[in-house]
C-alpha cells in the first residue's frame, strides 16, 4: 500500500527551510577545508582533517537536509503531525549546527572539552527531534511502506548517533575503546540503518510520484527498512563481539541491502515516462552508480588482500558515498521538494486570490542544471584526489565552493519568489482606503 500524500498538515515553511539553507554552508566549509589543508586531507582516514572534512558533510550537509525534509514529510506522507513545528525546529537547528561545528574544530584542535560540548550540543538537537517525531508517529498506523521506513530510519538514527558520539567522547579523554570497530560499527549504521531506510521510505513515494516511474515492486518495499536494520544490527554485535567470519558475512548482507536499492531504483529510473532526462535523475542515476561502485569496491577489499592493504581505499569509498552518493541524491531531493514547498505555500496563501506561480518558474532549470555540473565537476575532482592528491586537493575544493555556492544562491533565489509572491497576496489582501 502506498503513503496518501497530506499536502495541507506540512509545517510552516520556515521549518525545514532553515535546515535547507544551512547545509550548502557546512559544505562550502568542507571546499575551504580542503583548500586550507591541501594533500594532508588524504593522508589517512584517521587524520583530523580527513574526520573534519567527513563530518562537515555527513553531520553538517546531510543531517541539516535529513532532519528538515523530515519535519516535512512525517506529517505529508505518514500523517504524523509535530507539535509546536517552529520551536522544534528552531531548537533542533541551533543544536545541530552549533554541534557540528564544535566536532569539526574539535577535530582539527583536539581540544578535549570542545569534544564534550559537541556531544551536549549533537546528542541534545538529535534527542528532541527524535523524541517529538516519535511522540507524532505514536497512534499512527503502519500501513505503509513510507510510515514504517520513517519509523526504523529515525531508529537508525539514533543509534548512529549514539555510536558516533561514543568515538567523539573516547577521542577527547583517550578512553580506551576499540575505534576502528565503532567507526566501521558507525560507519555502517549511518550508511545503510539510517541513510537507505529514510532514503527508501521517501524514495518509494518520490521516486514515482517525480520521476513518472512504476511503483517499487511491493516485497521489496515492504520489507526493506526492516531488512537493513536488522542485518545491520546482527552485523554490528558480530563486529564488536570479535566474531570474524561471522561478522564479514553479515557484512556482505549489509552492503547488498544497499545494492539491491540502488540496482530496483536505476532500473525503475531508466524505465521512466518522462520524455526527456532532467537534472534531478540524472542526480538520482549518479547517486545510484556511486552507491553500487562504492558497495563493488568494498566487497573487492574483502577478496583481495592487496586493495584491502591500499591506505586510501577507505578515502575512495568515502568520496563515492558521501559526495557522489548522499550527496547527489539529496540535491536531487532538494530541487523538487524546495520548489514544491514555494507553490504549495503560496498557493494555500493566496486562496485563489493570485495563482501561485509554477514550480518550474520557483527555480530555473538552467540554474539547477549549472549547479548539478559543478557539483559533478567537484565530485569527478574528489575522486581523483584521492589518487594524486598533490595535484586534485585544490582544484577540488575550488569547485567544491563553487558548486555549493551555487547551491545557496539557487535555494535563496527560491525564497525570493516566495518572499515576492507572498508580498502581492499581502497587498491584494490589505483594506483600500
Amino acid at each position: 500500500m502506498q503513503a496518501l500524500l497530506s499536502f495541507d498538515e506540512g509545517p510552516p515553511i520556515s521549518a525545514p527551510l532553515r535546515f535547507f539553507l544551512t547545509a550548502p554552508l557546512f559544505a562550502i566549509s568542507a571546499g575551504l577545508l580542503l583548500l586550507w589543508s591541501g594533500p594532508d586531507v588524504f593522508a589517512s582516514r584517521w587524520s583530523p582533517q580527513a574526520l573534519a572534512l567527513t563530518h562537515l558533510i555527513t553531520v553538517g550537509f546531510m543531517m541539516q537536509v535529513m532532519l528538515g525534509a523530515m519535519q516535512q514529510l512525517l506529517p505529508v506522507m505518514a500523517g504524523a503531525n509535530i507539535q509546536r513545528p517552529l520551536l522544534v525546529a528552531t531548537v533542533v537547528h541551533a543544536a545541530i549546527t552549533l554541534g557540528g561545528i564544535l566536532l569539526v574544530l574539535a577535530f582539527l584542535t583536539s581540544v578535549p572539552l570542545l569534544f564534550g560540548y559537541a556531544v551536549v550540543a549533537l546528542a541534545g538537537g538529535i534527542l528532541t527531534f527524535i523524541g517529538t517525531a516519535l511522540r507524532a508517529l505514536q497512534g499512527v498506523p503502519a500501513h505503509n511502506p513510507t510510515t514504517r521506513g520513517l519509523r526504523l530510519a529515525l531508529l537508525g538514527l539514533l543509534i548512529t548517533a549514539s555510536i558516533g558520539l561514543l568515538n567523539a567522547v573516547s577521542m577527547g579523554w583517550s578512553i580506551p575503546l576499540p575505534l576502528e570497530q565503532l567507526a566501521n560499527v558507525h560507519l555502517g549504521w549511518g550508511f545503510v540503518g539510517w541513510g537507505c531506510a529514510l532514503l527508501g521510505g521517501v524514495g518509494f513515494v518520490a521516486v514515482p510520484m517525480f520521476q513518472q516511474t512504476q511503483h517499487y515492486p511491493s516485497w521489496f518495499s515492504r520489507s526493506f527498512a526492516k531488512a537493513a536494520i536488522t542485518i545491520v544490527a546482527l552485523w554490528s554485535v558480530a563486529e564488536l563481539a570479535g566474531y570474524r567470519l561471522s561478522a564479514t558475512v553479515l557484512s556482505v548482507g549489509v552492503v547488498m541491502v544497499a545494492t539491491s536499492f540502488a540496482l530496483i531504483t536505476l532500473r525503475l529510473l531508466f524505465e521512466s515516462k518522462r520524455p526527456k532526462l532532467d537534472a534531478v535523475q540524472l542526480l538520482w542515476r549518479v547517486a545510484m552508480v556511486s552507491a553500487l561502485m562504492a558497495c563493488t569496491l568494498w566487497l573487492l577489499t574483502r577478496l583481495s588482500d592487496p586493495l584491502a592493504q591500499w591506505q586510501s581505499w577507505p578515502l575512495l569509498f568515502g568520496a563515492l558515498v558521501l559526495f557522489g552518493g548522499f550527496m547527489s541524491v539529496i540535491l536531487g531531493m532538494l530541487y523538487k521538494i524546495v520548489p514544491f514547498l514555494v507553490w504549495m505555500h503560496l498557493q494555500n496563501q493566496g486562496q485563489g486570490r493570485l495563482m501561485a506561480p509554477n514550480v518550474k518558474k520557483v527555480l530555473a532549470e538552467k540554474h539547477i542544471q549549472g549547479q548539478m555540473q559543478a557539483h559533478f565537476v567537484a565530485f569527478g575532482l574528489l575522486l581523483l584526489a584521492v589518487f594524486w592528491p598533490a595535484w586534485f586537493t585544490y582544484p577540488a575544493g575550488l569547485t567544491l565552493v563553487v558548486a555549493n555556492g551555487w547551491l545557496l544562491r539557487n535555494l535563496l533565489s527560491a525564497v525570493a519568489v516566495y518572499r515576492s509572491h507572498l508580498a502581492k497576496i499581502s497587498a491584494l489582501a490589505a483594506p483600500r482606503a
